[in-house]
């Protein structure tokens, strides 16, 4: 064992002890699989990482991320973490527009829009849930079926079945089953729009110019116009305080089928104390990227 630096960093607030932390070893190398698991399990986060060498062509630095019931493959709160930490800690990008992550769903673009990162989301495989397992998480959330708007699967990495319901209300008021949900296996995200007000013909017309010039030309949004909250038992996480790679593929889904707009904020993290506020935006390439605030509130050592 030896003392490696480490950091937990608050993702997508940017106040302290309101958003989802991570835990960071800033230097994993020699680590067996066993141990960076087991540290994982001490922490009780939802999510620990650990930062190693790359080994692509491109990268940046290789992350390793697990939560207290394995690994992952990608996970959108401990990449913004991770690479806060990294900055932080003196890391220097080869790219002048771009970090550049490597972990095992390949090679993943990290940018700066001034103190925010914000990851491209990974490619989204997404399928229609068959009706019975629609029925059981249904019931393992006391969801009754007219609350429900649409469902797709979504697969970025991890695999979530999204639920889009019928107002924030229902989102909010939700009181799953969690060891119903993890016999069934399912990780579920659910959302809900925040209902739109009327817009005068003045600003309707404003929108459409500043949408002809791109999306970036507009002012972000200072209110969430998406509440969510994210169901994930069967890793050991009953409910998630704010999840990146969920709002990720929200977002796809959300937008390409006309559900949200191609900008938005949206909140989570609600009936667990925090305010996570998760900024979301299609580009004109049709690239989603996905940002937030870090905040770190731990630096020091750990024995490892």
């Amino acid at each position: 064992m030896k003392a490696r630096a480490f950091q937990q960093v608050d993702v997508f607030t940017d106040q302290p002890y309101l958003g989802n932390p991570v835990a960071v070893v800033l230097d994993g190398s020699g680590l067996s699989d066993e141990a960076m698991q087991r540290f994982a399990r001490w922490t009780n986060l939802s999510e620990t990482t650990f930062l190693l060498p790359p080994t692509q062509a491109g990268a940046d630095y290789r992350l390793r991320i697990f939560t207290p019931g394995g690994e992952l493959p990608f996970a959108g709160h401990p990449t913004l973490g991770s690479c806060h930490a990294w900055l932080q800690a003196g890391g220097r990008p080869q790219a002048r527009d771009f970090i550049v992550q490597e972990c095992a769903v390949g090679l993943v673009r990290i940018r700066q829009e001034g103190e925010r990162l914000a990851f491209a989301a990974p490619p989204l495989r997404r399928s229609a849930p068959g009706p019975a397992l629609l029925a059981q998480v249904a019931a393992a959330l006391g969801l009754k079926a007219e609350r429900l708007v649409a469902a797709q699967l979504l697969d970025n990495g991890p695999s979530w079945l999204g639920l889009l319901l019928d107002s924030p209300q229902t989102v909010l008021s939700l009181e799953p089953d969690h060891l119903e949900l993890k016999r069934l296996g399912q990780k579920v995200g659910v959302a809900a729009l925040e209902p739109a007000e009327p817009a005068s013909p003045l600003i309707a017309r404003a929108n459409r110019e500043a949408r002809a010039f791109g999306a970036r030309t507009q002012a972000p949004p200072s209110l969430p116009g998406l509440e969510v909250r994210a169901f994930a038992a069967p890793i050991g996480v009953p409910e998630d305080p704010v999840t990146g790679s969920l709002n990720a593929s929200l977002g796809q889904w959300l937008i390409a089928e006309g559900h949200a707009p191609e900008r938005y904020l949206a909140a989570q993290g609600c009936c667990l104390g925090r305010a996570g506020r998760v900024h979301v935006e299609r580009d004109a390439a049709g690239q989603v990227w996905v940002g937030g605030d870090c905040v770190v509130c731990i630096a020091g050592t750990v024995q490892l």
